[in-house]
């Protein structure tokens, strides 16, 4: 296994590259790629769970890890990226592109796998390069500014995390992530800072929105599916080995949860709502550490196939979209993923959001039951849409056939957690969706409450920054 591993983290930069010399291959060559991360992860799972470590050069090298943590989190990397590159089969997309997305798929399974913080921050920061050139792919002034307002705000926060890594070397002559459990706060402050702002989390996440909302829909669903989830992935793993840390990570997945559906439920944009869901889900994955990889995986298929489908919708507007009827077979893509979100039974929404209730601490409850039901409020808003015989027109078949991979995904992912279904947990859900579709009708389908949007502009981010920096060092003294 060790040689296959060492072999499959390489082959996506080598095949990355290649494309550009055989560029009539572009598409062949990057969906065989991401489907060996889906074989690769699919072994991990079939595999017993002993994990596999890999210590390459001596102490002071690279140290991987691979387990099933790490196995939920590469399916649906593999998933996310073959949906996307068939979503884009006859889109006209340059050799470019695929080169683009293959490297960031590789450099995103990397993350996966790191147990040191060197490895980490080299991987994390070839995804900035990568997801700022996918993200400036249409060459307009407005894609660029977007881009280059993401690659700053990242180089930013990744300064931040080589202080932080380098202090803790000096605490433990160590990059390990077990050295985390001796270091300074400010070590930890720095670090944390930097996971934070990448993983979109809380309002360091503020950037999310209109990254998210202005790429183009492959590119969208690509940083909502995986690239958002290299910050999160950390997190899970320093709560896993340093108890001392889940507290703050739960503390911080109970407020982004609550934060991401403040704002949804009162937003008109579909993207925007979508990237804001983004944040929201994000934090149900650190809510419960021990079973985030599950609610990764979940949402990392829903939310692919949300912005796949955002892509074909008539309009971006939901006032205008409840006035104009969407093609009936969209709608059903629509509400397939929407009720999984919503945590609907037969779709694996439900388990992960049964899983992970079951694994909160008793003052996280309240937070994240509202949490879920801002969740039910917001997805209202797509399946009650009017649907008919709209035009199809623009919907060729590489759209379907991601939509059969993610959707598929998540009727079969039911399987990690089928112990979900009896009586008791069945109920509350749909108690939950209940309550919020009648909180949609009665108050927010009327609602015209814009918020403001100050605190996305670019330079109140990198001030939040220095405010949560401020935050951190006070939670890690606490």
């Amino acid at each position: 296994m060790s040689t296959i591993t060492i072999a499959w983290i390489a082959l996506p930069l080598f095949v990355g590259f290649s494309i550009y010399l055989i560029p009539k291959l572009d598409r062949y060559l990057a969906l065989g790629v991401a489907m060996v991360s889906v074989e690769y992860g699919t072994q991990l799972f079939l595999r017993a769970k002993s994990p596999l470590t890999l210590q390459l050069l001596d102490n002071f090298g690279v140290t991987l890890l691979v387990d099933q943590l790490s196995a939920f989190f590469i399916l649906t990397n593999g998933l996310v990226t073959a949906a996307v590159i068939l979503y884009c089969w006859q889109s006209g997309k340059t050799a470019f592109f695929y080169t683009q997305t293959i490297i960031l798929h590789g450099s995103v399974n990397a993350v996966f796998i790191c147990a040191d913080l060197i490895s980490l921050y080299v991987a994390l920061e070839v995804i900035s390069i990568a997801a700022f050139l996918l993200i400036a792919y249409p060459r307009t002034d407005r894609s660029i500014w977007v881009a280059l307002r993401y690659l700053l705000i990242s180089n930013t926060a990744m300064l931040f995390y080589l202080i932080g890594a380098i202090l803790v070397y000096q605490a433990n002559h160590s990059f390990a992530f077990e050295g985390l459990g001796g270091a300074t706060p400010e070590a930890l402050a720095l670090i944390f800072l930097a996971l934070l702002v990448k993983g979109g989390i809380f309002v360091s996440g503020l950037w999310l929105p209109l990254t998210h909302s202005e790429s183009q829909s492959p590119v969208s669903a690509l940083l909502s599916g995986v690239v958002v989830k290299t910050g999160v992935f950390p997190l899970l793993r320093f709560a896993l080995i340093v108890e001392e840390l889940a507290p703050i990570v739960r503390i911080f997945g109970v407020g982004t949860a609550l934060l991401g559906v403040g704002y949804a439920v009162f937003e008109k944009d579909t993207k925007r709502m979508l990237a804001f869901h983004t944040i929201s889900q994000l934090g149900f994955i650190l809510a419960a550490p021990e079973v985030g990889g599950f609610y990764a995986l979940t949402h990392g298929l829903v939310k692919g196939a949300l912005f796949l489908i955002a892509g074909v919708l008539p309009s971006r507007n939901l006032k205008e979209l409840q006035h104009q009827p969407i093609n009936t077979q969209i709608w059903i893509a629509l509400a397939i993923a929407s009720f999984s979100i919503s945590g609907f039974p037969l779709l694996s929404g439900f388990g992960a959001k049964v899983l992970t209730m079951k694994n909160l601490v008793p003052w996280q409850v309240i937070g994240m039951n509202i949490a879920a039901l801002g969740t039910a409020i917001s997805f209202a808003k797509f399946i009650f849409l009017p649907h008919g015989d709209g035009s199809q027109g623009q919907v060729k078949v590489g759209f379907w056939l991601a939509m059969i991979l993610l959707l598929g995904g998540l009727i079969a992912a039911n399987g990690v957690y089928y112990q979900a279904y009896n009586f008791a947990n069945i109920i509350k859900p749909l108690a939950t969706i209940g309550l919020g579709w009648l909180a949609y009708f009665l108050i927010f389908k009327r609602s015209v409450l814009k918020l403001p949007r100050v605190l996305e502009e670019f330079d109140h981010l990198i001030g939040v920054m220095s405010l949560m920096l401020v935050l951190l060092f006070w939670m890690v003294f606490a």
